[in-house]
């Protein structure tokens, strides 16, 4: 039987995925099963932008915002949990906690609470305008992360362990990464689920002619609202994720940097796929160890291979690995 490469690649990609800790056992390298939990996490990050990127033409240089509210939602809760401390001193009865099951659905609450401000006003701009508001606003959590003293400020805190879950030792590494992936293989299977329906047709429209839209019926503003409120919904999952992966948390994960990093996943793996950010954080990832290992300048190395994937692979690394059946 004949099946598309578009279905079948996503498939081989899951099932690569899932074999990491099997082929990490037999080479006898734990370290792989890190690398790759990072690289689930951040394709997570960066299949939420090609969200609001790919489809909806949204341009945001501020996702790593969302990454970093998750991340300090999840580490603050853990520090007044390790400490004891009311998070807030009127409120002694309200204090931090180490649960999972609090932890992550609140930094998904919060991250998506901040894209709903963010969105309601960056929204009501175009093109650089918007470009510049996003970072702008990200840029702010960097710095509003930095002055807070109380939390490590620019130095960051430290997690004493990973929030825990029931029947899953999230201190093992092999569970903690299935548990990431997990998350990634629902997110991405959510994401292509609306791209699929009505909301993502009119989202791809508005992109295309938001005049005509308009005309239609059709609240384009709510509709990318939606849209950017959702993929920082995701993208808040992504740095409470990454803040137990690494067990501390710092500003610069909010940093205009790692935005840009994200940025250059989707464009490697391909815009407008939802699966090729996953395969383009693969690569990056990939490379970055590969090549730190050779020189701390590896960006020098990546910017070329970046170039020439958009110069002869315009849709990415998934794009072109499906360009005979859909060139």
């Amino acid at each position: 039987m004949d099946i598309e490469p578009r279905r079948w690649l996503p498939l081989i990609g899951l099932a690569a995925l899932a074999a990491v800790p099997l082929i990490a056992a037999l080479t006898d390298d734990p370290y792989l099963v890190t690398i790759f939990t990072r690289v689930v996490i951040l394709a997570l990050a960066a299949a939420s932008l090609d969200f609001i990127l790919g489809y909806g033409a949204m341009v945001s240089l501020g996702h790593a915002a969302f990454l970093g509210i998750g991340a300090y939602t999840v580490g603050i809760l853990a520090h007044h949990h390790q400490s004891g401390a009311p998070l807030l001193e009127a409120v002694p009865w309200l204090t931090g906690t180490n649960a999972a099951l609090i932890s992550l659905p609140l930094a998904i609450a919060v991250a998506a609470l901040c894209a709903l401000l963010i969105g309601a006003l960056s929204l009501r701009t175009r093109a650089l305008h918007f470009i510049m508001i996003t970072l702008a606003f990200a840029q702010m959590f960097f710095f509003l992360f930095i002055a807070m003293a109380r939390y490590g400020g620019g130095d960051g805190m430290v997690m004493w362990q990973r929030n825990t879950l029931p029947l899953i030792n999230t201190g093992d590494s092999v569970q903690f990464y299935y548990l990431c992936l997990a998350f990634l293989a629902g997110s991405v299977f959510l994401l292509r689920r609306i791209v699929a329906a009505r909301f993502g047709r009119v989202l791809r429209g508005a992109a295309e002619n938001e005049r005509r839209m308009a005309a239609l019926g059709f609240p384009v503003f709510r509709y990318r609202l939606a849209a950017f409120t959702l993929a920082g919904a995701i993208g808040g999952l992504a740095g409470a994720l990454m803040a137990n992966l690494e067990t501390f948390v710092s500003p610069s994960l909010l940093h205009w940097s790692q935005s840009g990093e994200l940025m250059v996943m989707v464009i490697l793996g391909g815009l407008g796929s939802i699966y090729g950010p996953v395969l383009g954080a693969t690569l990056f990832i990939m490379l970055e160890e590969t090549l730190a290992a050779w020189t701390e300048h590896w960006m020098i190395i990546l910017g070329p291979i970046l170039i020439l994937v958009v110069l002869y692979a315009r849709r990415g690394l998934f794009g072109w690995l499906t360009w005979r059946r859909h060139g």
